[in-house]
């Protein structure tokens, strides 16, 4: 007798990595504006983790 899955349930436990380690939040430039290296930072990091989703989804 064959079985039919109505439901299924995935948790998934994701951890966000620390700053210094690979994948963290990268200081891109040192230069004289604080606020802007950090934007900057916040903008590299974002592109980065796009740019990954759109590789998951190309390998599916």
């Amino acid at each position: 007798m064959p079985i039919e899955i109505k439901e299924l349930h995935i948790r998934v436990s994701v951890n966000t990595p620390q700053i210094g380690q690979p994948g963290g939040v990268r200081r891109v430039a040192s230069g004289s504006n604080p606020a802007a290296d950090a934007k900057e930072a916040i903008v590299a990091e974002c592109v980065e983790q796009v740019l990954q989703i759109i590789q998951n989804k190309a390998e599916r």
